[in-house]
């Protein structure tokens, strides 16, 4: 009976490999930057994709690209997001969850067990894993702790440093669980220091950095634990917006950059995409800034220069082994906005 079904593919395929190419696949926060990307790669490689996004239909593009779309309540609204997300599973038979947003992340992975219970897998890291990245402060321990030879920048609690920063300025004060640059203060003198100190609300949640100055540079990454192979793609950000999210990037290849990648994903136990980000000083050295645990907002710019990083994120929980990545050669590589009508009114 599958017979037609393996000669469309036009290879012999298991049975088993055929519904993993057939899969259904949700989407969260569809309107995110690699929301793109993921659909694109999902429907030519066969799967049926479903989307969710807190606005409207026509308000993403990217929804008309997708087969069902799901208009969800706000992620920090938890239980009517947890319900929603349960009620989407069953409604389209979803196999896999990809959560594009750190907010996603965050609520998945409070509440494993209890989504364990729709039947989808949610790719993401353990959450072992999660829980030291989400903390900023928690993760440059880890680091200092389990891989010394990565730098990190020197990071103490705001409540730590209530008469002043003890590194001069400028500095940087920002959650300690943020995400996009929100909250962050880039704080330049005292008066700077006062107005920051004032508009915080949670002064807990907040941490003080010493401003390193140099370009960033990401290191995006896919690992398989079954197989131990790990591929690291590494970008510098030569544009970017208000918020950092780049413009024009240049794929290039740092072998050291990389066997630091590759050790701090395994001490970890990272499983499928994630990315490490880095400033790059005068001297040459990088320092460790932070982990986003899902896609990056320049994950089309790793397909571009020739790894399938959608599909090897899925491999990882599909019980496959992820593809080798071969550098060939730097590129710069830059994005455009492009405008769509998504609806029509009638006068």
């Amino acid at each position: 009976a599958f017979q037609p079904v393996l000669n469309y593919l036009g290879q012999q395929k298991t049975i088993q490999e055929v519904f993993q190419r057939m899969s259904t696949v949700l989407v969260t926060s569809l309107g995110s930057v690699a929301g793109d990307i993921t659909i694109k790669t999902l429907k030519r490689l066969n799967h049926r994709v479903v989307g969710a996004d807190i606005y409207p239909r026509e308000y993403v593009p990217d929804a008309l690209e997708v087969g069902a779309f799901y208009q969800a309540p706000y992620t920090m609204d938890v239980e009517n997001y947890l319900t929603f997300i349960e009620d989407v599973c069953a409604r389209e038979h979803v196999d896999f969850v990809f959560p594009m947003t750190d907010l996603d992340i965050d609520v998945f992975n409070a509440n494993r067990d209890r989504l364990a219970k729709t039947g989808a897998t949610f790719c993401m890291s353990p959450k072992s894993a999660l829980d030291t990245i989400r903390n900023k402060k928690t993760l440059a321990e880890f680091i200092n702790e389990r891989c010394p030879q990565i730098k990190t920048i020197t990071t103490l609690s705001l409540t730590e440093c209530q008469g002043g920063t003890p590194f001069g300025y400028p500095v940087i004060v920002k959650p300690y669980d943020g995400r996009s640059s929100i909250g962050l203060y880039r704080i330049y003198n005292e008066y700077d220091w006062a107005a920051a100190m004032a508009a915080i609300e949670e002064p807990e949640r907040y941490i003080v950095q010493p401003f390193v100055e140099g370009p960033i540079v990401m290191s995006e990454i896919v690992r398989n634990p079954e197989s131990g192979k790990t591929v690291v793609v590494v970008r510098e950000e030569l544009l970017e917006t208000s918020n950092f999210c780049a413009i024009t990037v240049r794929m290039y290849h740092d072998e050291d950059l990389e066997a630091r990648s590759r050790e701090l994903a395994e001490a970890l136990d990272i499983r499928g995409s994630v990315n490490f980000e880095w400033i790059l000083d005068a001297e040459g050295t990088y320092h460790f800034v932070e982990c986003n645990p899902r896609f990056s907002a320049g994950a089309e710019f790793t397909v571009m220069s020739g790894y399938e990083l959608i599909d090897n994120h899925l491999r990882c929980f599909q019980g496959r082994d992820i593809e080798d990545y071969t550098y060939r050669h730097q590129m710069i590589i830059a994005r455009k906005y492009e405008e769509y009508i998504t609806k029509i009114f009638e006068d």
